[in-house]
């Protein structure tokens, strides 16, 4: 029973008696050997999230369904909200769960059902504008090496931005960044960015970076838009593009002069790192010092080769003669101090060793713990007197910053059924309930469908 093929021959020649288990193990083998890697397209339902980290669902649609489970590693890089009734494409093999003799799929990847759609049309835009030659290496700038001014295109409130910052600020924080603002995702993000590139191209910046955080192929579009790589291709300054994560890739990325990984990456390319040239500078002045020393040193051999040569033997002779009487001396006072030396550092070990004598120590000490004991004391209270009054001060300059306090004066906050609150009347839909928060208590609104909208206080 060590060779498949036989096993399965002779299920149908002999009267075999399986057990369950080998019944379940070789349908498993049998259906993983005909279905290796199968794409299937259906609804999401029974949606379940263990602490595991694995998922499991049922894909269903009209006539069927099936069981799915989408293990933690494979897990991770789904980046949809999955929910139950959304239309998805899963990628995996066909197998069965002996345990329960359940059929079902292993799946390795996960997707929006629109994105074939869209993967299409990524394709051909592609394969249009690499035969036109906008992806050419020859037309990509090389970056600058120190660089000044730096524009950034991207949303002032995402994480993109904030992590562009946090790496000039630990790098180069001498670079000047400026955010030219724009929409990142949605219908109206390609005009947007078209604009932001033009405004940004036009003020004279040594590069720019055109950034986004991760998202899925649908909130990335915008960066594929055809509009929008051509505006790259447009730009006279050298452009970083940093859409997504690692394993994004966008038509912008392929038409910048360089593409990077990630905000945080693109970054790092533009930043020199300060220390490394600071330790740079400090290596060239040394090699700088250490050729001066040389030279001199050479010039002063030199200088004193050519002396020697001019000076007659006579007056050589007497110079030796007197530098050795110099020395004679030398050595005789030399001698004579360090006598002296060594008959003060024995007196002075001997003080020593009378300073450090145990009765005197003990007093000493004695001495100073009485008046430690006598401070202790006057700083205790010194040091609750300091934090009581800090704390005072830090509660006087909470409560000036406080909402709270904001409420205080007559303002109210208006919160959509999220959570969330509103700043622009277009974040409030006719017909939606608002709850404002008031200095004390709250109440709820409904805006009417009139425009400008309006509320109007519910019972």
């Amino acid at each position: 029973m060590n060779n498949d093929d036989d096993i399965f021959r002779r299920l149908g020649t002999e009267r075999e008696v399986l057990t369950v288990s080998q019944l379940n193990a070789r349908a498993r083998r049998l259906l993983e050997e005909v279905f290796p890697q199968v794409w299937v397209e259906g609804e999401l339902s029974n949606l379940a999230r263990p602490s595991s980290g694995h998922l499991y669902f049922t894909l269903k649609d009209s006539g069927a369904q099936v069981r799915c489970a989408l293990f933690r590693q494979n897990a991770a890089r789904v980046r949809m909200d999955l929910r139950d009734g959304l239309l998805v494409r899963a990628r995996g093999r066909v197998s069965l769960y002996e345990g329960r003799g359940d059929y079902q799929m292993i799946l390795d990847a996960l997707e929006p059902a629109g994105d074939g759609a869209l993967r299409q049309a990524f394709e051909a835009l592609k394969l249009r504008l690499q035969n036109e030659g906008l992806f050419a290496a020859e037309r990509k700038r090389p970056l600058p090496s120190h660089p000044v001014r730096i524009g950034v295109i991207t949303s002032p409130s995402g994480a993109a931005v904030r992590d562009i910052i946090s790496v000039f600020g630990r790098r180069a924080p001498f670079i000047e960044l400026v955010i030219s603002p724009t929409a990142v995702q949605g219908r109206n993000a390609a005009p947007q960015i078209v604009q932001a590139l033009e405004r940004a191209d036009r003020a004279g910046f040594d590069a720019l970076i055109l950034a986004r955080g991760g998202g899925s192929l649908e909130d990335l579009w915008p960066f594929n838009e055809e509009i929008v790589a051509r505006a790259v291709a447009a730009c006279r300054t050298p452009v970083v593009s940093a859409v997504g994560h690692e394993t994004d890739v966008s038509i912008s990325d392929f038409v910048a002069d360089l593409r990077a990984p990630t905000p945080s990456a693109a970054a790092e390319l533009l930043s020199p790192d300060t220390p490394a040239m600071l330790r740079q500078l400090e290596r060239f002045q040394r090699q700088l010092q250490q050729c001066m020393k040389t030279r001199l040193s050479q010039d002063r051999l030199r200088l004193e080769g050519l002396r020697r040569r001019l000076r007659h033997p006579g007056e050589r002779l007497a110079q030796q003669s007197q530098r050795l009487d110099e020395l004679d001396m030398r050595l005789q006072r030399a001698w004579g101090q360090r006598l002296e030396q060594r008959r003060l550092q024995l007196n002075h070990l001997q003080g020593r060793l009378q300073h450090q004598h145990p009765e005197r120590m003990l007093r000493l000490l004695h001495e100073r713990l009485a008046l430690l004991r006598q401070r202790l004391p006057r700083a205790m209270e010194h040091q609750l007197q300091q934090r009581r009054q800090r704390l005072e001060s830090t509660a006087q300059g909470l409560h000036l910053i406080s909402p709270l306090a904001t409420l205080g004066r007559g303002y109210s906050i208006l919160l959509n059924q999220q959570g969330q609150a509103v700043r622009r009347q277009q974040d409030a839909r006719p017909g939606e309930r608002l709850q404002a928060r008031l200095a004390e208590g709250e109440l709820t609104l409904r805006v009417e469908p009139d425009e400008p909208h309006t509320l109007s206080l519910l019972d």
